[in-house]
């Protein structure tokens, strides 16, 4: 089914489907990010700000590890309350499209924020607030590249994340030289492992790419100290952390990839509460990023 025929079919439902909406007004935001994740504890602030400015009510969950089946049976529970409006991420779209679909098509606006650019609208979504992740990829390859690396290693926290895979496929197209994957989970003492066996097995690596600023960043950057390639390495990240813009200052790393996380969560309440009641939305996508701050900009972002 084209993409038009889904945003018609779904403007329909909603419509047959007004009575239930206008009783049930809760805006349910569903993501991915585990509790105690820096990056996503922004995102939940920025979702409780809405909240309070927009006077909607939101209810946010998320699972309590990278677990698509648990994450959809959360969209699902939001699907059986009837919510008027449901904003996700979309990491895994063939695991949570099911979901989604359902949501879809029973009648409850979708946006999608953060992961899931690529596919959103195919699943339903009536809009996107994110980043291009390849885009943000390639531009971090490139950057690197003009840093003079030549041989780098870009770490994956999420295996099966797909706004994950796309930065580090992003990242090999914009890099100039090797490029090398690398997985983990999201505990510490295994991600220092997994970069110090790399750096012991090559002593040429020069570059590396951290796809999350505490969850990666630090890490990194300690498990390079470890291995005693601090001088003249090249450390950057995507997202931002107080520990890791410390860091740039610092010279331990050189640049994170801002896409404001904080406006992922703000920004999708007004839009829903706004198409809820008026039925209006941008009329594109919505691009918080990616943004580069380095050593000239961290301090501006440490004072926020």
């Amino acid at each position: 089914m084209g993409y038009l025929m889904k945003r018609i079919l779904s403007t329909l439902a909603l419509c047959l489907g007004l009575g239930t909406a206008a009783a049930a007004q809760e805006i349910a935001v569903v993501t991915h990010g585990q509790p105690g994740d820096t990056f996503w504890d922004v995102v939940k602030a920025g979702v409780e700000a809405g909240a309070a400015e927009f006077k909607a009510d939101v209810s946010y969950a998320s699972p309590d590890s990278f677990d698509m089946s648990k994450m959809a049976k959360l969209i699902d529970a939001a699907v059986d309350r009837k919510v008027a409006g449901l904003i996700v991420s979309l990491p895994d779209s063939e695991a949570l499209g099911p979901s989604v679909d359902r949501a879809v098509k029973a009648g409850i606006p979708v946006i999608s924020i953060n992961s899931g650019s690529d596919e959103a609208h195919l699943l339903g979504s009536l809009l996107h607030v994110g980043q291009n992740e390849f885009a943000a990829g390639r531009a971090a390859g490139e950057k690197m590249t003009e840093l003079g690396g030549k041989n780098a290693i870009c770490i994956n926290q999420e295996v099966g994340n797909i706004a994950l895979d796309l930065r580090c496929a992003g990242f090999a197209q914009g890099f100039a030289g090797q490029v090398q994957m690398l997985s983990s989970s999201m505990d510490k003492q295994e991600m220092m492992a997994v970069i110090r066996g790399a750096l012991q097995t090559d002593a040429t690596i020069d570059t590396v790419m951290a796809l999350g600023a505490d969850s990666v960043g630090l890490p990194a950057i300690a498990a390079v100290a470890a291995e005693g390639r601090s001088e003249g390495m090249r450390i950057g990240t995507f997202d931002l952390s107080d520990g890791f813009l410390q860091a740039i200052l610092d010279g331990q790393a050189i640049f994170a990839i801002d896409q404001q996380q904080y406006m992922q969560g703000f920004l999708p309440i007004g839009l829903m509460k706004d198409y809820l009641e008026k039925g209006t939305l941008p009329a594109g996508d919505v691009q918080t990023g990616p943004n580069l701050v380095d050593a000239s900009t961290a301090a501006d972002f440490l004072k926020k």
